[in-house]
């Protein structure tokens, strides 16, 4: 498992998207969680006997598989566990990124089917409440995979969220604890060009199947590989971390380190440098060799397949038509609001391109986002984060930010990038809210101090991930200041700003519907758009995103949708005994799940 596979992306520009805007950019970039098995495969040992089910046994087995799947591959290993003996599990694996083979990920497939079928042995109601709780969420996740089987090449490892942008943000957030760990990552850099060929064989697969990307994901793609490149000298990304990293190597000669240092500048120049170019050069074939299929729907079982990604990487049960539904629903209440405010408060435009926020300084911003959060939400953890800048060679293709998870059972520092090039003075504020506080740093960090069961760390849910750290972004903004603006102002400013949010996340997940799903062309989306001040420019760039990352808008949008509706029926429900931190404690207690088994949950735990 590549290491932005536990990434948790966000991209936000702020426009606002009415005939008054000038254009529109690409934002709420995510990386696409695979439904395939190779990442929610559980392997199966030590079940017993259908009739001496027990809990104790039930245990057992949850321990093995997540030790089955956390020892699949050395990045797994070495991103989830600090101290992987502490687990019972062996550290000496043959480094290896894993398997990418279809023939691999049709095996797993069936493993998938098998496990199934032992897991239905248990019976949930002879169980605790939590772990019937983890029985269902892993039931889900092994009929999502069974059900994936036959569409393993619909999905492509291409585009700027591919393997190739993944593999310098792995290598360079691959942490050092010992020797062997440096021993571990320099054979993982000389597997470089293995992977590249495991990527064209599956491409190559795709395409004698039928299923061709279309010019502009191989032009993107492409484009990523010539920035890499370009940065790659001798301050190259890899280089430069590498020897950052060795220094703090405890019981490591100076004259062993330097070794090591030599050893991988030599394997950056002579092994991956040259693999990225050989990619690029392979690709480059593919250019002017492209199908007129370039939607999800137009291909056979296209729509099926959508509707599996819709409920297997957002976790709702809503079907693609309800989906349009609610955001259309929302699109235009939130539109009507921005006019209402606009024509009520003549200069409250003006005041939006002007005002300027009080806080600019990254790390200001995150610690009084940390004590903002006591207001509404539980005490978050003592945790350390850092915040780093995106690298050169990864700005002009990555996400405005990323937060990277820490190893379950570390005490190591959370890492929030921020991409600087993305990220203007104004948009900081909700992107470190996103991926700070009350976002994904403590939302993650929270649900670990209610020590979960491990398994629960590799059973991802996007829609709750990203549904929360929208709904976190957005309910920031109930704490954000400006500079020399007076309280009424202030309040008005802090609801345009969501709602400018909110309609552009709308738009953007309605166009993944309409043309994935209804078969806009991207002529009739740029019509559609047109009607929100979205010039041509930008909506062939939502065009372009939507067919390279399908349902992955819908993980913000029906993610957040789903929060507030369920927050909405809570209200209801209890009234004036309704608190919002019980509210957001419940949720995030939970942990990430399905929004089925999220709204039972929640409610037993709010009315018990």
């Amino acid at each position: 498992m590549l290491l932005t596979r536990i990434l948790r992306f966000f991209s936000p520009k702020r426009r606002l998207f009415l005939p008054v805007t000038h254009t529109v950019r690409r934002h709420f970039s995510a990386v696409r969680q695979l439904i395939l098995p190779l990442f929610f495969i559980l392997a199966l040992t030590g079940c017993s006997e259908p009739d001496r089910v027990s809990q104790k046994q039930f245990d057992t087995f949850l321990d093995n598989c997540f030790k089955e799947y956390v020892s699949s591959d050395t990045v797994t290993l070495h991103f989830k566990l600090s101290d992987p003996s502490a687990y019972g599990i062996d550290e000496n694996i043959s480094p290896s990124y894993g398997d990418f083979s279809v023939a691999k990920q049709t095996e797993l497939c069936q493993r998938s089917s098998e496990l199934l079928k032992e897991l239905n042995t248990f019976d949930p109601d002879t169980l605790s409440e939590e772990d019937a709780f983890i029985w269902r969420i892993l039931k889900n996740y092994l009929e999502t995979s069974v059900d994936s089987k036959d569409y393993i090449l619909y999905q492509s490892f291409l585009g700027t969220n591919g393997l190739q942008s993944q593999i310098p943000v792995t290598l360079s957030e691959y942490y050092f604890d010992d020797e062997k760990d440096i021993q571990d990552y320099l054979a993982l850099v000389n597997q470089v060009p293995e992977l590249f060929d495991q990527l064209l064989d599956f491409e190559q697969q795709r395409r004698e199947a039928g299923f061709i990307s279309p010019d502009f994901v191989v032009s993107d793609t492409i484009d990523q590989i010539d920035q890499f490149l370009t940065a790659s000298g001798d301050d190259n990304l890899l280089i430069e971390t590498f020897e950052d990293k060795i220094e703090n190597v405890p019981d490591l000669g100076k004259d062993q380190k330097q070794t090591y240092i030599n050893n991988n500048r030599s394997l950056v120049r002579q092994v991956v440098l040259p693999a990225f170019e050989s990619l690029r050069n392979s690709l480059e074939e593919y250019l002017d060799d492209s199908s007129d299929k370039e939607r999800l729907c137009q291909y056979d079982g296209g729509k099926e397949y959508y509707e599996l990604l819709l409920s297997a990487n957002v976790g709702t049960d809503m079907t693609p038509e309800e989906c349009i539904q609610a955001l259309e629903d929302t699109l235009q209440e939130t539109a009507s609001d921005i006019v209402t405010l606009t024509q009520e408060n003549s200069d409250l435009y003006t005041d939006y391109l002007t005002a300027e926020p009080l806080l600019t300084d990254t790390q200001e911003i995150l610690t009084e986002l940390e004590n903002d959060t006591l207001i509404d939400f539980p005490e978050p953890p003592d945790v350390s984060y850092t915040l780093k800048n995106v690298p050169d060679a990864l700005s002009s293709t990555s996400a405005s930010a990323f937060y990277l998870l820490p190893p379950i059972d570390s005490k190591k520092a959370n890492v929030i990038y921020i991409n600087q090039s993305r990220v203007d003075s104004r948009d900081q504020f909700s992107t470190l809210a996103h991926e700070g506080y009350p976002g994904h740093l403590y939302q993650t960090n929270y649900y670990l101090s209610t020590d979960p069961h491990p398994v629960r760390s590799v059973l991802r849910c996007d829609g709750y991930d990203e549904g929360w750290g929208t709904y976190a972004q957005l309910y920031s903004y109930n704490y954000m200041e400006f500079k020399d603006t007076d309280r009424e102002t202030t309040a008005l400013l802090r609801q345009l700003y969501r709602d400018n949010d909110i309609l552009s996340l709308a738009l953007s997940s309605l166009s993944d519907l309409y043309v994935n799903y209804e078969d806009y062309t991207e002529e009739e989306l740029t019509a559609y758009l047109s009607d929100y001040g979205v010039e041509s420019e930008g909506a062939r760039s939502i065009y372009e995103y939507v067919i390279e990352n399908p349902t992955t808008y819908l993980s913000y949008s029906i993610g957040w949708y789903e929060l507030e509706q369920l927050r909405n029926t809570m209200e209801e429900e209890l009234g004036s005994h309704f608190d919002i931190s019980e509210y957001h404690e419940a949720v995030l207690s939970c942990g990430s799940c399905p929004f089925s088994l999220l709204e039972e949950q929640v409610s037993s735990l709010m009315t018990e």
